[in-house]
Formats: C-alpha cells, structure tokens, sequence
C-alpha cells in the first residue's frame, strides 16, 4: 500500500460509515412508509412482504460497507435494498394519491414513475452483481469483465426503456408520466426479452459462485458456502411460495399468511448470509449450519406429511374430518415418532456429509472383517485406505511404509486433492509408516471428531503396516539373498570356465607330453597315465560344475539368443517354437536372466509334453517402469488333464516369486495355455 493510498484509506472509512448509515435510515423509512401507505390502500400484502427484505438488507449493508468500504459487496446490498424500498413507497404513493384518495398527495403523479425502472435496478443488483462480486468485492478473474458490463448494458438499457415506456407496468389503471407514446409497439417484445436477459445474465452471476467455490480454499470457501446456503433456501422457499398458490389456492387466507411468512426470508436471509460471511465467517459452521438445515427441514415434512396423513386418512375411515379424538391421535403418532426419526435422520446427515465419523466401532469393525478375510498380504493396505476414504468420504487416502530413511508410497486411493492430514503409524514406539488422508474440499481442515476416528484407525493401520513391512523386508532380503547367489554363481562358473578349467586342461597336455618324453620307462608311464585319467576327471567335474551353476548358453549367447536356440531345439514337424523379443535387452541381473530362461525352458517343455499344440509362442518385453514380462502361449489343448500343475509349476512360480514377480497359468481365450510371468528389474541393479 503506497503512502496515499494509506492516507485515503481512514479518510474513505470516516466518509464511508455515515454514508452508508445515512442510506440505511432512508432505506428503513421506505419500508416503514410503503407499509403505512399499503395498509391505507387496502393492499394484498404478499406483494408487500417482499419488500420486508430490504429492511434488513440495509442494514447489513450499511455494516459491511462501514467496516469494508473497499468492498463493494455492501454498497450493493444498499442500493439494491434502496431501490426495492423506493419502489414500494413511491408506488404506494402513487395509488393513494391517484386512487385511494385522489389530489390528497402532492407530486402523486410523479411518484407513479421511479417504480417502473427501480424494479430493474433492483433485480440486476442483488441477483446479478452481489453474486458477481461476492465476496471480496472483486471479479473472479479479468475474463469476467465481459460479463459485468453486459451485466451493466442490460440494466441500463431495460431501466431506460421502462422508464419512458408508454405503460406502467407496476401500477395498474395509471400511465406513465414520462412516457413515449412511439415506444408501445415495443412493449410485448420487452415481455419476452427482458426476462431472458436478466435470466441469463443471473445465471451467468451464478456460475461466478460456482468457479469461486472450486477455485478458493479455506475462509473463502466458507463465505461461498455461506452465499450457496442462502440462494438455495431462497430457490427453496421461491418454489414453495409458488406451489402454495397452487396447493393452497381455496383457502385464500392461509395462502396469503404462508407467503406473507416465507418471502421475507427469501431475501432477509439472503442479506443476513452474506454479513456472517464477509464479517463473522469464522464464529459459525457453516457445515454444521447445512447438516442441522438438512435434518430439520426433512424431519418438519415428515411430522407434516404423517400427521396430514393419519387426519386425513382416519378422517375419511370414520367420517369425521373435524373430529378433535382424530387430531390428538394424530398428534400422539407425531410425538411418538419424533425422537427417534429425528436420530435417523440425523445420523443419515452426517453420514451424507461426513461420512462414518459417528459410528467409529462401525468402522473398526468393518475393518477387522476385511482385514480377516485379507489373505494376500498385498491387500492389507488396501484396504486400510479403502475403508478410511469410504468412512470419511475422502477424495484420497494413501499409507506410506517407512523403508530405511524415506517414505515410500505403498497403498493409495483416489486422488490427492489440497494438502493432506499426515498422521503417523506407530508400533512398539516406532513409526512404522504414515497415513495421508486430503480433505473434503481444498482447504478445509478436518473436524476433531474426524481427527479422532482417524486416530483410531491409525493405531489399527499401525499393526498392519508393521505386519507388511516385516513381509516386505523378508522379500527384499530374499531377493537380495537370491540375486547375490546368481551373482555370486556367475561369478564363479567364469571363474570356472575362464580360470581353472584352462589350466586343468594344460595341466593335461603336460602330462601327455611327459609321458611321450618318458614312454622309456614303464613305472613313470604308468604313473603319468594314471595322473592324466585323474586330470580329464577333473576337467569333467569342473564342466559339470560349470553347467550346473548357471545355463552356459546363458553367457555364451545371451539371453534373447538362448531363448532363439531352446525353442529350435523345442520344434519339430508337429510343433513350431517361435520367439518374439526386442533385438538386444540392457544388462540384466543373473538372477533375473536365470529365472526367465528357466521359467521359459519349463513351460516349452509342458508344451512339448502335455499340450499337444501345433504353435507355440515365447514372448519377452522388458519396459521402462523396472519388470521383465515374459509370456509363453500355446494352441493346445488347455489347462484340463492336469496341466500345469506338480513340480513345474511350483519350480516356476518359486522362481519368480523369489525375485519378488508373479506367475499366472490361465487358458488362453482362443484355446490353449498362457504362462505370464512378471519378474521386476532395475537398471541401477548391478548386472
């Protein structure tokens, strides 16, 4: 805030506050007035009672724009409240001194005329511009600039006309004094215009809400919701005001009173949202404001509905419509049932909105059984999450296992939405893992008795996750166990191979040569044949050793060639092997090339001797995410005889399990057998 903008402001604020009171008392003595004027003209008052709103709407706004001169949300709610008050007093007027008494007022034609345009003014202003600029006194975005000058265009443009049309439209039998005589061919064409106009020019005010509401996060979230709850109890009692016309229709009387009632709060509450919101948004829930709203307005129509009801019906069984034994048994039905639909309904509320908060042994319990019926450790924290988004309505619920010094992600539901409630998972004093709950709606913070529920599920969750983290500690250590094995038996078959194998066989051709050099002498022939035979032994032994540590052809080859070279020697007349695969694959770790040759090697073999197909095919893919897929499908006869079941496919599915894969023997849906097996691998993983 530059320096004149900080001199200004006390100076708006102590012109401000008089201003806007001075508007207020004018906006009160126009209400007082209109009614005094109406009770003398004998008028229908529900189309009085509206103007009851502006009676407090100026003087909420008179305190926004006292408090918030810069918001221009309260100077609004004043000229609107203002223009509807005038129009009432001055058409009261008018009738008085034109038809209830003529020539007793002064200027009583005159007066006939500001109620034809102010209705306009009245309406652009509370239903087009409070929604536009509700609730900081700015536009939602430049790009809603277009749509308050249109919303401007039109309320000029409809004021202007009306003001100089021919007819006037507000009081019956009297003419407009400043009308155009040339501007009545027009008038039936601004019957149909006008409302479209302000009907889409509204709407597009309420989609201002709507942006606002999913663009904001906490406190102006809360005011949005405010504003939201008013115009929609105000839609609520507009319809039902309109219904009652309808519903009420012979009993004159009583649908005057009812519509007397309701239509002053059709606005009044419209004006009284938007004070706590701009001023004392922090003081009152609103989501508590909506529950309590939901419980009563349907639990009234309930104790309506069954007493009309049981009058009625008992009425017509016995004939006695009027008959106060019948009302009092209606009113002991009414009684009885209060307490306990009113629980009903109210639980039903709170679970429409918050969910399962209120029934946490509910919840705990249905936990326990889906953590029973778990049998996957895989699945226990998915369901941990599932039931805590399910319980709360949250939009995302994620464990994550603490794995060394970091967190990592392990089960998640959902989608993230705003900053989450972070409650950590202990066991035995430890924190195992966290449980990350996002709220509601961005920037809402969760109530304590949520925080309780989730506390309560944290400290189950705990368990569970120490439970799976155990699990996830052996796998990784079988993994590493296994992966060093394969490692370590690469290692040593080159050593093997490269190492001691040549020398053997050197050692070999030594001997034979000492024999050629001492074939003389028949001890030391002896001696050496006997020493060479041992020789060639060894070598043997140490082929043998080489070829069971690890498939030669492995490191002869590779792994794509060696898969190439097995399913040749699988073919034959009857069967045709082939092999999809990339042309060359990153180093792979032993492990990981061992268990997909073998698994590969296995389920060609089940082929050649339980399938009875005409084709077989050895797929391999290796993708970005970490996981060697390897599939192998057949046209044979299927899974049925037995197949795929016994020592080989528990060899296979052992091997891929080891590595922390899975393994699936399914029948193929054009016939046959598919073996998929999904084995995972890193490139960072030393080869």
């Amino acid at each position: 805030m530059n320096p004149e903008q900080a001199a200004a402001r006390p100076f708006a604020g102590r012109v401000a506050a008089p201003l806007a009171w001075s508007l207020c008392v004018l906006t009160l003595a126009a209400v007082a007035g209109a009614f005094w004027l109406a009770a003398l003209n004998r008028y229908d008052p529900r189309l009085v009672t509206y103007v009851l709103g502006s009676a407090l709407g100026g003087p909420v706004g008179a305190l926004v724009a006292s408090r918030r001169p810069e918001n221009v949300v309260g100077w609004l709610a004043i000229a609107g409240s203002l223009s509807w008050a005038l129009l009432e007093f001055t058409r009261q007027y008018a009738i008085y001194g034109l038809l209830t008494e003529p020539g007793s007022l002064p200027f009583a034609r005159a007066a006939a005329w500001p109620p034809n345009w102010l209705a306009s003014v009245g309406l652009m202003l509370v239903f087009c511009f409070v929604p536009l600029y509700f609730p900081d006194g700015r536009l939602p975005s430049r790009r809603w600039q277009p749509v308050a000058v249109f919303a401007v265009f039109v309320c000029a443009v409809l004021s202007l006309f009306l003001a100089f049309t021919p007819v006037n439209v507000e009081i019956s039998g009297v003419s407009n004094p400043l009308g155009i005589e040339g501007l009545r061919p027009l008038v039936g064409a601004l019957g149909v215009i006008a409302p479209v106009l302000w009907l889409g020019t509204s709407m597009a005010s309420a989609a201002s809400q709507v942006v606002r509401f999913r663009r904001s996060r906490g406190v102006e979230r809360q005011q949005v919701k405010w504003f939201a709850y008013a115009a929609a109890l105000a839609i609520f009692f507009a319809v039902v005001v309109t219904v009652s016309d309808k519903v009420l229709g012979p009993y004159a009387v009583l649908n005057e009173a009812f519509s007397a009632v309701l239509l002053p709060f059709v606005f009044g509450g419209l004006w009284l949202a938007i004070a706590v919101a701009i001023l004392r948004y922090r003081l009152y829930d609103i989501d508590l404001v909506i529950n309590r709203t939901l419980v009563y307005a349907t639990l009234t129509a309930s104790v309506v509905c069954v007493y009309v009801l049981v009058v009625g019906y008992l009425g017509n069984l016995f004939r006695a419509e009027d008959n106060l034994l019948v009302s009092l048994f209606a009113t002991g039905i009414v009684a009885v049932i209060f307490a306990p639909l009113r629980d009903r309904l109210q639980r039903a509320a709170n679970r429409l909105m918050y969910g399962e908060r209120d029934e946490p042994y509910a919840v705990l319990s249905r936990l326990g059984q889906r953590l029973e019926g778990t049998l996957a450790p895989g699945a226990v924290l998915p369901a941990i999450v599932d039931t805590v988004a399910g319980a709360l309505k949250a939009p995302h619920a994620a464990i994550s296992l603490k794995i060394e010094d970091r967190f990592e992600t392990a089960a998640e539901h959902g989608t993230r939405t705003g900053a989450p409630l972070v409650l950590p998972l202990v066991y035995n004093n430890e924190t195992v893992g966290r449980l990350e709950v996002s709220p509601r709606a961005k920037g809402e913070p969760y109530a304590p008795a949520d925080r309780r529920l989730l506390e309560d599920l944290a400290r189950q969750a705990g368990v569970a996750a120490h439970a799976v983290r155990l699990t996830a500690d052996l796998q990784r250590s079988r993994e590493r166990l296994v992966t060093a094995r394969e490692e370590e038996r690469r290692r040593l078959r080159r050593d093997l191979h490269d190492g001691v194998g040549p020398r053997l066989a050197a050692l070999t051709l030594k001997i034979e040569t000492a024999r050629n050099r001492l074939s003389h002498d028949p001890a030391a022939d002896y001696l050496l044949s006997d020493l060479a035979g041992r020789a060639h032994e060894a070598v043997a032994d140490v082929r043998r050793s080489v070829h069971a540590l690890r498939p030669p052809v492995l490191d002869e080859l590779g792994l794509i060639p060696a898969l190439r070279e097995t399913a040749a020697q699988y073919g034959g007349d009857n069967l045709r092997v082939s092999v999809r695969a990339p042309e060359t694959l990153p180093p792979l770790p032993a492990a990981v090339e061992v268990a997909a040759y073998r698994i590969a090697q296995e389920a060609m073999t089940n082929v050649v001797r339980h399938a009875g197909a005409r084709r077989c095919t050895v797929g391999l893919d290796l993708d970005a995410g970490g996981v060697l897929r390897l599939e192998v499908k057949d046209d044979g006869r299927g899974m049925d005889g037995g197949r795929g079941v016994g020592v080989g496919l528990s060899s296979m599915r052992e091997r891929a399990e080891e590595l922390g894969g899975t393994l699936v023997v399914e029948a193929a849906p054009a016939g046959g057998t598919v073996v998929r097996a999904e084995l995972p691998w890193s490139s960072g993983r030393e080869a």
